[in-house]
């Protein structure tokens, strides 16, 4: 069964992690994705451990459903090759610093003249305009400059950032926005059109309602760790054997969970009846919770609120997720095959459509693989 963007070619210059997540997205949805690497490949490919055969798990996180070509933009050759590439494809993706493309002849305005349904996505750590535009691009700094970190974490821990490249992770989700935008926005006009993505712009993006608590009171906000800003009881809580969070999301679950938990009386004490009171009092009312909650084991809690229809989860290590079954059921662990690493496990496509289904078709492929099936291209 055809994939929804089969019949989309992709040229895939980027590298790392934001630029290779989104071409993976649009590879498991039936686009053919040609991943073009410098001689020495995609960094990744290189980082570990852990390694299997060799090959880097990190690089095989997001490289899927793609086929490798070798070509050093710096040589005339591999200019020739790229465009011989260009001749057919429908969307171009690089995540070099701002100005890099431009220095090959491959800037926007030079190839929209000649491809003028080209679709063209630009990656950068902060974009092709404005007094950061040279400025190199990484997670860890794009998360700290955000904002992000200053509202992750305790006061006592300091600022943390999130365990994954959380911004990286954002902008490739962006980057298949606006791809497909375009695409579909092409249909009508029959025109290409730019798109300039920059990991700045999408982590400040993520700021939602904490940033809008700050445009309207001007209050810089405190770390509170896993504790939600508007909504109380919303945290992370111990229990006898472990954690579990719970999300009470209004005045009728908090009533409920007051009485599964053994303190009816706190629905009626005027300091925790009411959301808006229960923020205010937060230091107040959340010792009386971890009291009761430590009571019994996370299953118990977990299976009171479940029963009662209050919003809750224990909080799972990578284990505990691999061995869910409703994942399993979801589908969401695949096992594909490599050339060189053999069978490998990796995480599947969230996305279900019910007739144009995401397909997993090609492993993560080896650096250069695919050079003879592009017979053009002088390696």
């Amino acid at each position: 069964m055809a994939g929804a963007l089969n019949g989309i070619k992709i040229i895939d210059l980027s590298r790392v992690l934001a630029g290779p997540f989104s071409t993976m997205i649009l590879g498991d949805l039936g686009a053919e994705v040609i991943k073009v690497e410098g001689p020495k490949g995609d960094e990744t490919r290189t980082w570990g451990p852990p390694f299997k055969n060799d090959v880097s798990a990190y690089f095989l996180c997001a490289n899927r459903n793609k086929e490798s070509i070798i070509i050093d933009l710096k040589t005339k050759d591999g200019i020739e090759s790229l465009h011989t590439l260009l001749e057919d494809a429908d969307v171009l993706i690089n995540n070099f610093k701002t100005g890099t493309m431009e220095r090959f002849g491959l800037g926007y305005d030079e190839l929209s003249k000649k491809y003028p349904k080209l679709i063209y996505c630009s990656i950068t750590g902060f974009g092709e305009t404005g007094p950061y535009k040279n400025r190199p691009g990484y997670d860890f700094i794009i998360q700290a400059m955000s904002g992000l970190m200053s509202i992750t974490g305790t006061e006592e821990s300091g600022p943390q950032k999130t365990g994954v490249a959380i911004t990286d992770i954002i902008t490739g989700l962006y980057a298949v926005i606006g791809i497909q935008a375009a695409l579909l926005e092409r249909t009508k006009s029959n025109k290409g059109q730019k798109i300039d993505l920059a990991l700045y712009d999408a982590a400040v993006s993520t700021l939602v309602n904490i940033g809008s608590n700050y445009l309207m009171t001007r209050k810089i906000p405190e770390r509170l760790g896993n504790s939600h800003a508007n909504i109380v009881p919303y945290d992370s809580f111990q229990t006898a054997d472990g954690e579990i969070v719970i999300a009470v999301g209004n005045d009728a679950q908090f009533a409920r969970f007051c009485d599964i938990i053994g303190r009816k009386d706190l629905k009626e004490d005027e300091r925790f009846k009411t959301n808006k009171e229960r923020v205010t009092n937060r230091e107040l009312l959340i010792p009386l919770i971890n009291e009761q909650l430590t009571k019994r084991s996370t299953q118990y809690w977990y299976e009171q609120c479940e029963a009662n229809n209050i919003p809750s989860g224990p909080i799972q290590n990578l284990e505990q997720v691999y061995q869910d079954e409703h994942l399993a059921h979801r589908e969401m662990f695949i096992e594909m095959e490599h050339p060189k690493a053999g069978t490998i496990e990796m995480i599947g496509n969230p996305i279900k459509l019910s007739r144009t289904p995401v397909t997993y078709r090609k492993a993560p492929p080896e650096l250069g693989q695919h050079a003879e099936k592009h017979i053009k291209i002088k390696q």
